[in-house]
């Protein structure tokens, strides 16, 4: 058994010694240190007694002398830094819950939860673990894993949705779509990397389009990615027939923005027996179903009205905000037109002018179509008005923003574009990671109700300060204390369901 004991040296000194009997001699272990005064001799036997419990696992018979180590005096440890443990431990412990560490290795959750912490390429990301969290992965491991990677797309979806299933009893009955485009920090282009309309204003940089699919409330479930030269039109019915397949979908009801809506993409939706609620392009509707919409739908806000059309029901509501906001935008074009009617040498594009081959002129017809347009928005669905009304239909359609919260979430917080692949599998492979940490970062703001920036802002300022005693060289970490209400919120984010 281990000892220690105080002796007396030249001076006023005192040294702390440990030490253990053999054969009724003493065996010096270790020469703790030297003090001059009770506060640092009390500090020094404190040491040993750290020394005798790490070096011989030594119990203490009562519990009140058993030594502590946040006791020690910091006098006495030499600071290493701090690890952000909390945070990784709360990031890998929504991974376990959707289903993720059983589908993938540790490494591509851990990519995953750099995606969210700090975003970065996938090699400076390893480097980052270690300093963040004192994790430590091999770079060659990255490059031996990544193309099997790339075959867990259809695994994680399925945990994804399973998920959402269990978490938010998504039952399929409606499922929100949107796509959006990302762009390279190049000018080359490929098969994929095609140069397209760009919703990023990078018409000129190559790009993919990415079709994303959301629950009522956001969580995603499934994607997709095109070529950047494809319309986003022509996304939806292969998207939706690859969710059906995989997932094997009996009927469900899709909501999607006006860009969605052609006379091909509804036969084919009828098709496939799929219920859609989809925005109407109301400046391009027939004079005649303008006239209808005009006579009908009186200028009362709230008021709706439903016409039966060749894409199905077309759903009109006025509202008076959206009147103030549109009737500001008409009157602010329709001045710029009249002041440049002149001036045609300064004339580009204007909304309301036109010209033939002697002279620019007003557009009153266009004119007049939009201002009977203004505090009017359209819907088309199939869905009859016995199963849901004009208004659960308008609300229903309104959701569609939780779709655009997602696509910002993953364009800003979690930096998804630009993009600095040039080859097919990174990109795809990178397009997964960014899908993960999507799913992850929004279960914590739908189940906390803020931010994902925000959260993670709070949850760095849990740390564990590295401090190694400079008797035993053993490292130990002592936590900031955890607020009551970031307990209360992690626990709604990890609670079983």
């Amino acid at each position: 058994m281990l000892h220690y004991r105080i002796i007396k040296t030249k001076g006023k000194s005192h040294s702390v010694q440990v030490y253990y009997y053999r054969n009724s001699r003493r065996v010096i272990v270790k020469h703790i240190g030297s003090g001059t005064t009770d506060d640092e001799l009390a500090s020094l036997e404190q040491m040993a007694r750290v020394f005798i419990s790490d070096y011989a696992k030594q119990s203490y018979l009562f519990e009140e002398d058993k030594p502590r180590e946040d006791s020690i005096l910091l006098s006495h440890c030499e600071y290493l830094g701090v690890y952000h443990t909390f945070l990784y431990d709360v990031l890998r412990g929504v991974q376990h819950l959707i289903g993720y560490t059983l589908t993938v290795d540790s490494l591509l959750c851990d990519l995953v939860v750099m995606r969210v912490f700090e975003p970065a390429s996938k090699l400076r990301s390893i480097e980052l673990m270690e300093t963040y969290f004192g994790i430590k992965h091999r770079r060659q491991r990255f490059y031996e894993s990544a193309t099997a990677w790339l075959k867990l797309k259809e695994n994680v979806e399925k945990q994804t949705l399973g998920f959402a299933r269990k978490c938010y009893g998504f039952n399929f009955s409606l499922l929100f779509y949107d796509v959006t485009t990302l762009y390279f920090e190049t000018f080359t282009e490929d098969d994929l990397r095609k140069t397209g309309f760009s919703k990023d204003n990078k018409s000129q940089q190559p790009q993919i389009v990415v079709a994303l699919m959301v629950t009522p409330e956001g969580f995603p479930v499934g994607y997709e990615v095109f070529s950047g030269d494809t319309f986003e039109g022509h996304t939806l019915i292969p998207s939706i027939k690859s969710f059906i397949k995989k997932h094997n979908v009996e009927q469900f009801v899709v909501v999607a923005d006006a860009a969605m809506i052609s006379a091909e993409n509804v036969a084919a939706l009828s098709a496939e027996n799929i219920n859609y609620i989809v925005g109407a392009r109301l400046g391009s509707i027939s004079a005649e179903l303008l006239a209808s919409i005009h006579a009908q739908l009186p200028k009362e806000d709230g008021s709706n009205i439903r016409i039966k059309t060749d894409n199905g029901h077309l759903i009109c509501s006025y509202s008076k905000s959206r009147y103030n906001k549109d009737i500001f935008e008409f009157e602010k074009q329709v001045e710029k037109a009249k002041s440049l009617l002149n001036q045609p040498s300064k004339v580009k594009r204007v909304k309301y002018l036109k010209s033939d081959e002697k002279k620019m002129e007003l557009n009153e017809a266009l004119i007049e179509k939009n201002k009977k347009l203004l505090g009017i928005k359209g819907y088309y669905t199939d869905i009859e008005e016995s199963v849901a009304d004009n208004a659960t239909i308008i609300s229903r359609y309104h959701d569609l923003y939780k779709i655009e919260q997602a696509f910002r979430v993953s364009k800003s917080d979690l930096e998804t574009r630009p993009i600095f692949h040039f080859k097919e599998e990174p990109i795809k492979l990178h397009m997964l990671i960014c899908f993960m940490a999507l799913a992850v970062s929004k279960h914590i703001e739908i189940s906390s109700e803020i931010s994902i920036r925000a959260f993670i802002t709070h949850c760095k300022k849990i740390t564990d300060a590295r401090l190694r005693n400079k008797i035993t060289k053993q490292e130990m970490k002592l936590r900031v204390d955890v607020q009551d209400d970031l307990k209360e919120i992690i626990a709604k984010i990890l609670r079983p369901h």
